[in-house]
């Protein structure tokens, strides 16, 4: 592992956490980190509402977020599993035969993945989503990459709680609504982007998290003018 980019990666993440910082760019950056840092071919993070129910918040291509989708929809899959456990669940060998997930085995063996392995995200005593690593080949996972993955995830639950820490479980279930609510009008954005556009649903990410960055604005606050039709964010 390159030692000096992880250093780089925890201090350009501390540097986000700043006052009205965008936590939905962040998780996908840290997305893009896991992918970068641990040789892993693709990331996810998951998030829990109030009434502990899962959501999407990031992934790091738009493949992967299908198939934590249908994770999700099942309620199946490693990080259902550590959401709902509060531990590390991990899958090596998907294509050996998967009694504990068969449908999600077989979804993820179609989209191309061997390896999956889920982490916590973890405040005080309460877990509020996962982060999903997933390999295309059976991998032998390092114990010391699996510790930064866990450090990353960490940095996940900070960047998403940040604003407000408290003891308190209404503002804890509140900042997690929030972040959820940004990720789903940045979904209906991706929509009208890609419908109108005739682009996929990547693309038109990249295009929307482009023109939030270029501006200095939150992602949920452009996606909003986007789908309300007042901002047509057309890039060649």
């Amino acid at each position: 592992m390159d030692t000096e980019r992880l250093a780089t990666t925890f201090v350009e993440l501390a540097d986000s956490l700043v006052d009205d910082y965008d936590v939905i760019d962040l998780l996908h950056l840290l997305t893009e980190r896991c992918v970068e840092l641990l040789q892993v071919d693709a990331a996810g993070i998951v998030l829990g509402d109030p009434r502990g129910r899962l959501h999407l918040a990031a992934s790091s291509n738009e493949q992967v977020r299908l198939l934590e989708l249908f994770e999700l929809q099942t309620d199946e899959g490693p990080c259902h599993d550590c959401y709902v456990e509060g531990r590390p669940t991990r899958a090596d060998r998907l294509s050996a035969g998967s009694e504990r997930w068969p449908r999600f085995a077989a979804a993820a063996g179609a989209a191309g993945y061997e390896t999956v392995h889920a982490l916590p995200l973890r405040w005080r005593d309460n877990t509020i989503g996962a982060l999903n690593l997933f390999w295309a080949q059976p991998a032998d996972v390092l114990d010391d990459d699996l510790r930064v993955a866990q450090a990353l995830a960490d940095v996940s639950t900070i960047a998403i709680l940040q604003e407000r820490v408290s003891s308190s479980r209404e503002t804890l279930a509140t900042q997690l609504q929030s972040a959820l609510n940004s990720r789903i009008v940045i979904e209906q954005a991706k929509g009208v982007l890609a419908e109108r556009d005739g682009i996929d649903m990547g693309t038109a990410f990249d295009r929307l998290r482009r023109a939030a960055r270029s501006s200095n604005r939150r992602l949920a606050d452009l996606a909003g003018e986007v789908v309300a039709g007042r901002l047509d964010l057309i890039q060649p």
